[in-house]
């Protein structure tokens, strides 16, 4: 499974890539709204440092206004992935972009029927919206189960990727159900690295450490 972070955040993103643990990275404008700096300039940097696929949002609601903002931010970079929501009008502009080579996300996935039609349109990623559900009272992960169900079916090539998850769990039971995408706040991927047993054992392997050097003071490792 594809791990990306979902943010825009310069910092964390150097930080998690140079450990090895990021395939992409999502944005969008309530992100870029969090940054200091011309925004333009934060997108462009974001495409450099990310060797994957990099999703960037239009904000026009009409087909038009998507097509040409989605054909300037492709100009970012080869890696970007427009992401569109998951419209009537961006149903056609997921359509269109694709028939021109341009990968799209299609963003705000709610239901079963929603991936289906985004699918069909010719989206490369479906971001069907986790943890917004359970927020209402419902069960986000079994819309990834559903979906999985449907794209196996019928064989399609388009990839979920699991948005708006609130904790590790989520990507634990989104690997299980075989998502192929989680995107992942920063707080989240921390969470993912800890567990109190690793702190203890590694403080406990220092210690002991410090009581062999204590009575073999040439030791090196």
């Amino acid at each position: 499974m594809k791990i990306f972070l979902d943010t825009a955040n310069l910092e964390s993103i150097k930080k998690f890539n140079d450990m090895g643990l990021l395939d992409g990275i999502t944005t969008n404008p309530s992100l870029l709204s969090k940054e200091k700096g011309n925004p333009k300039n934060t997108m462009e940097e974001i495409t450099k440092i990310i060797k994957g696929d990099v999703s960037l949002e239009v904000v026009s609601t009409e087909y038009s206004g998507m097509m040409e903002e989605g054909k300037r931010l492709r100009e970012y970079g080869d890696n970007v992935v427009v992401k569109v929501p998951m419209t009537p009008d961006g149903l056609k502009a997921c359509k269109s972009l694709s028939s021109e080579g341009i990968p799209v996300n299609v963003t705000l996935i709610f239901s079963p029927n929603q991936a289906l039609l985004a699918a069909k349109s010719g989206a490369k990623y479906v971001s069907p919206f986790i943890g917004r559900l359970d927020d209402i009272g419902q069960d986000g992960m079994h819309l990834i189960e559903d979906i999985r169900e449907i794209f196996d079916n019928y064989d399609f090539e388009t990839e979920i990727l699991v948005a708006s998850i609130r904790h590790p769990i989520h990507v634990v039971d989104a690997a299980k159900i075989g998502a192929d995408v989680v995107t992942l706040p920063p707080v989240v991927l921390e969470k993912m690295m800890q567990h109190p047993l690793t702190k203890i054992g590694l403080e406990n392997f220092l210690a002991d450490w410090e009581k062999l050097k204590a009575g073999n003071p040439d030791i090196k490792i």
